[in-house]
């Protein structure tokens, strides 16, 4: 079993559900990604997932394409992201994912970024742009190294096609909960407890569900219907928010809110 399929056994054991928050690597800079991530593990988090910046993301919201633009503002490369990892993984006590456009993974070379952030301490890989259609060969280098290939399904996804997403993906199932783009919202939609039920219902692998998700009232009312909840734009633009603040001060309030959203799954 790879690692996040490790996780997840050990969640159901225990009842509990798993905590992802977002984070975008070398925002504000990428001794602070390395810092943050076993803070993050520390405060509950069961996967950290570690966006890498890319210039034209298809499905990130005002805040996280923000973010991907201070850090390519900085000028940071993809080996100083995986060089950044491979110190930070060790101290973090839960498995690290990324978010990653199949375009830089096209560029780099599929099987040699599996095998660098795979070495550097990273568990798998979310590919929103990587159809299910042209999946196949990512997916046998993936599977070959143990390393999880997690795919999207979302509301307007033909409930034929999301069997077949599911069928194609390991580790865990991305549900996004709204149409759009990542963001804060101060509702979900009512379909979509009804929906991640079927989809569970269908798929052999856990079902978290992302976007829109930022306050403890979301985590209460998906929190029996999910594996897990993920949540970016709200700890993005915490991040953005204290920047300027001493940085232990940054690390323990963003600690601080992933304990209570830990919390609110009960």
């Amino acid at each position: 079993m790879s690692a996040i399929d490790e996780t997840f056994q050990s969640l159901r054991q225990a009842d509990r559900k798993a905590f992802i928050p977002f984070v975008t690597a070398g925002d504000p800079d990428l001794e602070f990604t390395a810092d943050i991530l076993p803070r993050l593990a520390d405060a509950g988090a069961a996967i950290c997932e570690v966006g890498i910046p890319y210039s034209d993301p298809i499905a990130d919201g005002p805040v996280i394409q923000a973010s991907y633009t201070r850090a390519l503002d900085r000028k940071i490369k993809l080996n100083e992201i995986i060089d950044m990892l491979a110190r930070a993984t060790p101290r973090t006590s839960c498995p690290v994912v990324t978010m990653v456009s199949y375009a830089i993974v096209h560029r780099y070379g599929a099987r040699q970024f599996v095998a660098d952030v795979k070495s550097a301490g990273v568990a798998g890989a979310i590919v929103p742009d990587l159809l299910v259609d042209e999946a196949e060969e990512f997916k046998q280098i993936c599977d070959a190294a143990d390393f999880s290939l997690i795919q999207l399904v979302s509301p307007a996804t033909p409930r034929d096609r999301a069997v077949r997403i599911a069928a194609n993906s390991s580790g865990f199932l991305y549900y996004v909960s709204v149409m759009g783009i990542t963001g804060e919202r101060r509702e979900l939609p009512p379909q979509l407890l009804e929906d991640v039920s079927w989809l569970r219902s269908r798929a052999q692998l856990p079902v978290c569900i992302g976007f829109g998700i930022s306050t403890a009232e979301h985590v209460r009312q998906l929190a029996p219907v999910a594996d897990g909840l993920i949540v970016g734009s709200a700890i993005v633009r915490r991040v953005e928010a204290l920047a300027d603040r001493p940085r232990e001060e940054c690390l323990g309030q963003l600690s601080d809110y992933v304990r209570e959203m830990v919390a609110a799954f009960g």
